[in-house]
């Protein structure tokens, strides 16, 4: 596809990025890799890129994405292309979502050079020739909004500091700081998160959640979500969880939705317990020998 092309976006630039994910984004759980949420967590980097494949053919008869054609105008993509796929490489996983009439096949043979040797694995954009990993399936979770009691309180500049503490003691090897943080909420999506906080009863931060809106009547996503190590097993984390959903089902999401590695019995358990049920599973695909 001649017309197609690649953008590489630094945080301040993922302004199209992020609308054309609001634009394609689901009443119900998302069947595509990345939610706005997803590249709104990643943008807590300083050197965060994000990939936006866009297709100057595609704008004459795409009526559905112009408010994230007229926001690429804004911000320098070319006036006469039109969003076609978002992705970014998350580790060795080159994760994409593509408009839903996006040629899969050019997408997939431009991210080509992407996927060079140990970049083995790629989340909703099947490649020729690979395969889809059987072994790790990813259970999608959704919730649809109800009445919810919860423990849980909404974040503010004062908290900061704990709810990056909640995410490190909930993640080996995390160094997440309260910067951080910072800057996700000062990136250009950090207006759709809300962010949820427990507290035990002694007022040690306990377990947290971070919620992603996707636009009124549409999906919201959960991401990420944790519970202090010293602190499982006493219902906080469902009280994040519940406590997240419920403010997104406040801004007006339609659902929310959550991912997990099916492995990750633990998780599993807290979404179900929250009142998730599985959708659907997915597979990554991946290089033959690769991962």
């Amino acid at each position: 596809m001649a017309s197609l092309a690649r953008h590489r976006l630094s945080p301040a630039e993922t302004g199209p990025a992020l609308r054309a994910l609001r634009a394609w984004t689901p009443p119900d759980a998302p069947s595509g890799s990345l939610h706005p949420g997803d590249v709104g967590w990643l943008l807590r980097r300083d050197d965060a890129t994000v990939f936006l494949w866009t297709d100057a053919r595609a704008s004459a008869h795409a009526a559905a994405r112009s408010d994230a054609q007229t926001s690429a105008r804004a911000e320098g993509v070319t006036t006469t292309t039109a969003p076609v796929a978002v992705g970014f490489l998350d580790g060795p996983v080159l994760r994409v979502t593509a408009a839903p009439d996006a040629d899969l096949g050019a997408l997939a043979a431009d991210a080509e050079d992407l996927l060079v040797p140990g970049n083995d694995a790629t989340d909703g954009l099947p490649v020729p020739g690979w395969e889809p990993d059987t072994d790790e399936p990813w259970l999608v979770f959704s919730w649809t909004p109800e009445p919810v009691s919860s423990r849980a309180v909404q974040v503010t500049e004062a908290d900061t500091a704990d709810r990056a503490l909640v995410h490190r003691a909930a993640f080996t090897g995390s160094t997440l700081t309260a910067d951080h943080w910072r800057t996700m909420k000062k990136s250009p999506a950090g207006h759709l998160a809300v962010e949820t906080l427990v507290r035990t009863p002694a007022g040690e931060p306990a377990a947290a959640a971070t919620g992603w809106f996707g636009g009124a009547g549409r999906c919201g996503l959960l991401e990420p979500v944790g519970t202090h190590a010293d602190h499982r097993g006493h219902g906080y984390g469902r009280d994040a969880v519940r406590g997240a959903c419920a403010a997104l089902a406040d801004r007006g999401a339609s659902a929310v939705a959550v991912l997990t590695p099916a492995s990750n019995e633990a998780a599993a358990a807290l979404y179900r317990s929250a009142g998730f049920t599985v959708v659907r599973e997915n597979l990554d695909w991946t290089r033959p020998g690769g991962m």
